[in-house]
């Protein structure tokens, strides 16, 4: 018994030295795209991140933060380790679990342990733990700043700790590990609230320990035991307890006149009492069970306290203070993720319904005075009958999402979602494409990393693939035998004990299946979600570990030796982990990966001193976040995110000064950019001004809620609204040339006014506050809008432009025609050339996935593109083609590969003599877009971009015959000719 112990110890410790060994070589040294430069910045200061926070793993991000010792470069790094500690400690208890399953399956004591049965119990657990260990989704979260690794981590103890509850048979001392689930469950509420889904599940493992003839009825009530526990947490403690304390709130300060916050502490001073009292009580009259509740959820509540760091840091009011929520309002709407809005799950509207009326809902309050006020209702929208089904599966009218849902399910315009079509989408797509495809990248094997990229069976061949597909990285097969063992294991248990299958199949299904059901994903999102459903992988991994028993069971009866069969079986199997790490190495490592940090510094170095700098999207703001946060780099700049400027919180904190920056120039009050205020303006052309409206009259209309810049709701309730299609906003001369800004070429050309039409759209908030900015600023401060930005975000004021790197400076001088803004040729090629950070880009070892390849690099080589082809039209060739060789030394094609962006850089060397390289890139590019191409009619799956190879392949074919090429240009226009008529037919 000691010996099989002490062997279980060692091989758990072991698998923990090898995942700990393997992330730590291939973790990322800065911070990642995504999530992970607001969550390391939140960590380094503690600040307040998105809903619904982190706060537990902030405070443990601080920690190793002091590990830096004061290198600033460095405190990326040990914020990364967090998650590669917690998903080592993962594996450990992943390891242990398997093997107390694969225990129960031998199903004798351990003291009759043979040889053989020590070599597959542990073999078992060796194999699954190490499987999920180079597994695709675990290691990509355990190499970054994430909480997905740390959440694993709670999943994983939490899941141990019950099954290890269930093999004491003192009562007194079980019920200490219940104690410590509980207190595990409450921390892990301060990572992320995935860790919740597996409490209905772990109450059948309570089921079954206590009960000794289970039976279909107890379990099924044990289960609804587990859901209630769930909802307690999830709803009644999470959100509840302050929404709860905020009644009480209301009544003190509105009804008694005290103070604010003084109703919240008399509800938590009587709660903790009645709490206290409540255990005294149940443990005076030996009431075992109830006090064992109540001590639990005394201990939920205690690792829940880490929330208490969100409203304290939020209180000292730190640049990154999303939702700012330092009072119980905004506390209660960060616990809610109201930002996010809501889905509808068992009924509600498809995407062609529309409302036909509005009910007022929820109140909504806000501070006035002393007291609390209701400004506004949430708004509860009423659809015709007909409009709405059960299950709502195809609801999203966001965006491109109606016309999506059109093209999967060949719905035609005009007409209504069946629920046919509605099932259809939750089988195809949301189970298929969003859950069972990522669930075979881990276990079958990846395709690509391709956006969308699907799963690799044993017989797909790397022969015949384009070139690309072929040396991407992440093509990795594993010859379904992960998946296979899984199966085998997933049976296996199935035969041999039940109630463990029983138990394993709900976590599974709740934390895979169960969850998108939930999330009800739409028919796109901005990245592949895999790392959603790690907890599902994660409880696939024990039956692939058990599937190690399964085959040594299966050979039992041609190897009789148990010793010899079990050997041989766990020797073989544990080639499985083995090739997955071989494999999947090269495109986890992102130990030389540095460049998501210096497009934030590339992007900041584009922008003048004391700027402002208008973004979008997660990775054009939290790298920057980081930047400015951790490593002091440009504080000067003023990030203003236009995803987050339709917040009334976050133009407040924009209201602020920061650092070195000053605070922005918004005129507008709270109330007039309020939760619910001003979030759409429609346009409604008034015939006074219908040939244009002063920018600043037009805001101090709306800052004064005047009638006349206000129309009528069908409710009854007024609205502003964009009375012109054309704006136009005196140019103060006198400021612009105090601000020397203007390059003496230009000057002749200031305006007087500037003018333009913004077109008959509706504006939303944050096109208010922009137009807000722009106006009051008075051209103090220079304004910047980042190249990365969709095309509505510019306000149609792309002729007023100035490139000058990776972002456009708005100016008071108009290029008529520029659609896509005019290049500062001499400041973009000092920005450029000078300025700007590539660590490792020009490193073919360095594994740079789609991300990188995206927004990162199309923004460089879309501004070296400008550049160069600025300088050939003012005529100076020599230092385009400098600039273009300095671009391809940068960004080689060995680390990146050409893009449809590279493609006219065959035009550019033609033209400043060079053939040679414009022929060779010529050819490199069309080989890969002929290949891309065939293979896509010829499997019927897509590698690259169509329309892009397309698109390239007639960039090149226009610049062969411009240059006179006339032998490369009717090869290049074959290949373009045969593909695109094979499209077009």
């Amino acid at each position: 018994m000691q010996s099989f112990r002490r062997l279980n110890t060692i091989t758990g410790w072991a698998t923990f030295v090898v995942a700990l060994f393997t992330y730590a070589m291939t973790v990322e040294r800065t911070a990642s795209f995504w999530d992970c430069g607001e969550f390391i910045a939140c960590s380094f200061k503690l600040q307040v991140p998105h809903p619904p926070g982190a706060p537990f793993f902030l405070l443990t991000g601080r920690l190793f933060s002091l590990l830096a010792l004061g290198d600033l470069t460095s405190v990326a790094y040990w914020v990364n380790m967090v998650s590669v500690l917690a998903s080592a400690f993962s594996i450990l208890f992943l390891c242990w679990t398997i093997s107390m399953m694969a225990q129960k399956l031998i199903n004798k004591p351990e003291s009759d342990y043979t040889f053989g049965d020590t070599l597959v119990i542990l073999g078992s657990a060796a194999v699954g733990a190490l499987a999920y260990t180079f597994s695709d989704t675990f290691w990509f979260s355990a190499v970054e700043a994430e909480v997905y690794g740390m959440s694993s981590f709670f999943t994983a103890i939490v899941v141990w700790a019950a099954f290890r509850w269930e093999r004491i048979e003192d009562e007194a001392s079980a019920n200490r590990w219940i104690l410590l689930i509980a207190y595990l469950t409450g921390l892990s509420i301060g990572v992320h609230l995935l860790n919740l889904v597996t409490l209905p599940a772990l109450a059948l493992i309570y089921y079954f320990k206590k009960t000794t003839k289970p039976n279909l009825k107890g379990g099924i009530i044990a289960f609804g035991v587990g859901m209630v526990i769930l909802g307690i947490i999830n709803s009644g403690i999470i959100p509840g307890l302050p929404s709860a304390a905020f009644v009480l709130e209301r009544l003190f300060v509105n009804t008694l006149g005290m103070p604010f916050a003084s109703g919240m502490t008399a509800f938590f001073v009587i709660f903790i009492a009645i709490l206290t009292y409540a255990i005294i009580w149940s443990a005076r009259q030996k009431r075992v069970v109830l006090n064992t509740a109540l001590l639990s959820l005394a201990f939920v509540l205690i690792g829940y306290m880490s929330y208490m760091q969100v409203m304290v840091r939020s209180g000292y009011n730190p640049p990154i203070n999303e939702n700012n929520p330092s009072d119980a309002l905004n506390f209660i709407s960060y616990l809610k993720r109201e930002q996010y809005g809501s889905r509808s799950l068992l009924y509600g509207p498809v995407f062609t319904s529309r409302p036909v009326d509005q009910k007022q809902g929820a109140a909504m309050y806000k501070k006035e005075g002393k007291k609390y006020v209701v400004f506004d209702h949430q708004p509860e929208y009423v659809y015709e009958a007909g409009d709405e089904m059960l299950f709502p599966r195809v609801y999203s009218n966001q965006m491109n999402h109606p016309q999506l849902y059109r093209q999967m399910l060949n719905i035609p315009e005009g007409q209504k979602p069946t629920m046919g079509d509605n099932l259809e989408f939750f089988f195809n797509y949301q189970l298929g494409h969003m859950y069972w495809r990522y669930l075979m990248w881990n276990f079958a094997g990846r395709e690509s990393d391709q956006e969308g990229a699907g799963y690799l069976l044993p017989w797909s061949s790397n022969s015949n693939l384009p070139e690309l597909l072929q040396a991407n990285k992440a093509r990795d097969n594993f010859y379904m035998l992960p998946f296979i063992l899984g199966l085998f294991g997933l049976l296996f248990q199935y035969f041999r004990n039940r109630k463990d299958f029983l138990v394993v199949l709900l976590l599974f299904f709740f934390t895979g299946i169960a969850l998108q059901i939930f999330l009800n994903s739409p028919p796109s999102e901005p990245r592949e979600r895999d790392y959603i459903y790690v907890g599902s992988f994660y409880f696939f991994a024990i039956w692939l570990g058990l599937g190690v028993m399964a085959l040594a069971e299966g050979l039992r009866e041609y190897m009789k030796a148990d010793t010899m069969r079990s050997g041989l079986v766990a020797g073989l199997a544990l080639l499985v982990p083995v090739m997955m790490g071989a494999k999947s190495w090269d495109n986890h490592d992102r130990s030389d990966r540095f460049h998501s940090v210096d497009f934030a510094k590339n992007l900041l170095n584009s922008c003048a001193p004391n700027a402002i700098l208008f973004t979008g999207g997660d990775n054009d703001t939290f790298p920057l976040w980081y930047a400015q946060e951790v490593e002091g780099f440009r504080t000067d700049v003023r990030v203003c995110n236009l995803s987050l400027l339709g917040t009334e919180w976050y133009i407040e904190q924009m209201k602020r000064r920061t650092y070195e920056s000053d605070a922005l120039p918004i005129s507008l009050e709270f109330d007039n950019f309020n939760k619910g205020k001003n979030d759409i303006l429609p346009f409604y052309e008034v015939a006074a001004v219908k040939n244009g409206i002063d920018l600043k009259q037009y805001i101090n209309l709306i800052k004064s809620n005047n009638p006349a810049v206000q129309v009528p709701l069908t409710t009854g309730d007024m609205t502003s609204i964009l009375p012109s299609s054309v704006l136009f906003l005196p140019i103060d001369k006198a400021a612009v040339a105090k601000a020397n800004f203007v390059p003496a070429n230009l000057q002749p050309m200031v305006q007087d006014t500037l003018q333009w039409t913004i077109g008959k759209s509706d504006l939303y908030k944050p096109d208010l506050i922009m137009l807000d900015i722009i106006a009051t600023n008075n051209w103090q401060r220079p304004i910047y809008f980042s190249s990365t930005l969709a095309s509505s975000n510019y306000l149609n004021l792309k002729e007023n432009m100035q490139l000058e790197g990776y972002a456009y400076r708005l100016m008071p001088v108009k290029m008529e025609g520029a659609q896509d803004g005019y290049v500062n040729t001499s400041l973009m090629d000092k920005n450029m050339t000078t300025k700007m950070f590539w660590r490792e880009m020009n490193n073919p070892k360095v594994y740079y996935d789609e991300t990188y390849k995206g927004s990162p690099v199309l923004s460089a080589r879309i501004a070296f593109f400008r550049l160069a082809d600025q300088l050939l039209r003012d005529g100076n060739k020599t230092r385009a083609q400098q600039v273009l060789d300095y671009s391809l030394s940068v960004i080689p094609d060995t680390t990146i590969p050409y893009d449809q962006v590279c493609s006219n850089y065959v035009r550019f060397y033609f033209e400043t003599g060079n053939t040679k390289k414009a022929l060779e890139i010529a050819e490199t590019i069309a080989r890969r877009a002929d290949q891309n191409l065939t293979y896509s009619q010829q499997s019927g799956r897509t590698f690259g971009d169509t329309n892009s190879d397309l698109y390239s392949l007639q960039v090149i074919v226009d610049a062969c015959k411009s240059a006179k090429q006339t032998a490369a240009a009717q090869k290049y226009e074959a290949i373009f000719n045969k593909h695109l008529g094979a499209y077009q037919g």
